[in-house]
């Protein structure tokens, strides 16, 4: 057998898996039919480059042939699920790697789906290509489960060891095998009490996240209008110690856990017909906060003498979470898009990301941070990360809009 573990699908779940995986121990082989992603090309994705050589001179390797697949005790189904224009999860990646994976499936092998998905998705689709394509059936010829994936990429707290695996069997057997296979990776698993359970425990996580992050962003819209020192707010909320757990507003949510409806069009076409209203409240709410920091900067320069239009804008931080690469569904592309609307000149600093393109035109890159700063008639903070001196730039910058509340109080202007 050429490996333990495939992993099909070497994006943001499938690489950190790769990665825990090799780290215990397990011979693992990532497939990906892209040659692209295959190669591990490319410098934005979830491991840094230091990350990939040691994974790889750990024996990690990849591949582009269906064929090794036919050879592994586990394979765990990493396809990405973006949202579609509809804002519904595309599911076409997840059947690939299906139609790919039952061509070559022996009996007594684990399949396992990580992928973020609707409630019902591993038995009533990912289910119907494994089998029809194999001729093998789940729950008796090979094991099938979910266990949605929960990486934080970043995170240097929480990780792979330490965060517990959620798992859902078709068959109680079929959960012991994915629970025998998570528990060479993470200290506890835990066992649902089916793929559904499992897969809406994922729909629940994120969907809290956002509707969570849509209030503190109502708020801070709100606290702006009235006066309020909104982040002392939060400072002086989070001391309860029951009850109450801290979010933080911002110019928008981006990231890999988009909020899920199933009831817009899932999978196979049907609708409970019970919305989840909140889900869609907070869609709407966080999808307006790009606007609402352009009105915000337009607001300050004004009240400083100047139009947007010719203004001198510095974007700190493009990407969607902070200390990390990823730019999937950062607010920072459209507000950079909406300033170049209004006659901005645009440049931008990041230190993960050595260039950018906004509407296929590419956007300066300040290449000393101080100095454009002090030059810029805006500098606005998107991203926090950890290398930037906040206090430094709050001192150096004409004119600083700080949209995550990172910067000292009275520093800055703050969302």
């Amino acid at each position: 057998m050429p490996a333990d573990l495939a992993v099909i699908g070497l994006g943001h779940l499938g690489l950190p898996l790769a990665q825990a995986a090799t780290t215990a121990g397990i011979s693992t082989l990532g497939y990906d039919p892209d040659p692209h992603t295959a190669a591990l090309s490319g410098a934005d994705g979830p491991l840094s480059a230091t990350e990939l050589r040691r994974l790889l001179s750990a024996g990690f390797r990849t591949t582009t042939d269906p064929t090794t697949l036919g050879r592994v005790r586990t394979a765990v189904i990493c396809a990405p699920t973006p949202l579609g224009e509809d804002h519904t999860l595309d599911l076409g990646r997840i059947a690939d790697a299906a139609r790919t994976l039952a061509a070559q499936l022996r009996p007594h092998t684990t399949v396992i789906l990580e992928s973020t998905a609707y409630p019902g998705t591993t038995e009533e689709f990912l289910r119907p290509l494994l089998e029809e394509g194999s001729g093998l059936t789940a729950g008796r010829d090979f094991h099938l489960a979910c266990s949605p994936g929960r990486h934080d990429p970043g995170n240097r707290t929480h990780h792979h060891a330490n965060t517990p695996k959620v798992i859902g069997g078709l068959t109680p057997a079929c959960t012991e095998a994915a629970a025998a296979f998570y528990s060479r990776l993470t200290d506890k698993v835990v066992r649902a009490r089916g793929p559904r359970e499992a897969e809406t425990a994922k729909l629940l996580e994120t969907n809290y996240r956002h509707i969570n992050i849509a209030l503190m962003n109502e708020m801070a819209v709100f606290c702006h209008d009235i006066g309020v020192d909104l982040w002392d707010v939060i400072r002086c909320a989070e001391t309860k110690p029951f009850g109450f757990q801290s979010f933080r507003p911002g110019p928008g949510v981006g990231g890999h856990a988009a909020p899920i409806d199933p009831n817009y069009l899932a999978y196979n076409g049907r609708s409970p017909g019970h919305p989840l209203r909140m889900v869609e409240l907070a869609q709407e709410v966080n999808g307006r906060m790009p606007r609402y920091v352009i009105q915000r900067c337009a607001t300050l320069l004004n009240h400083h003498g100047k139009s947007a239009r010719g203004a001198r804008v510095l974007l700190l931080g493009v990407t969607y979470k902070p200390d990390i690469a990823d730019q999937t569904g950062s607010p920072a592309r459209e507000i950079a898009s909406r300033l170049r609307e209004l006659g901005a000149h645009l440049t931008y600093h990041d230190p993960y990301v050595p260039q950018w393109n906004v509407l296929d035109r590419p956007v300066p890159r300040a290449d000393s941070l101080y100095e454009a700063a002090a030059a810029a008639d805006l500098t606005i903070l998107l991203q926090a990360h950890r290398t930037y001196d906040l206090q430094g730039l709050s001192v150096k910058a004409q004119l600083l809009l700080d949209t995550r509340g990172a910067t000292p109080a009275g520093a800055a202007h703050r969302l």
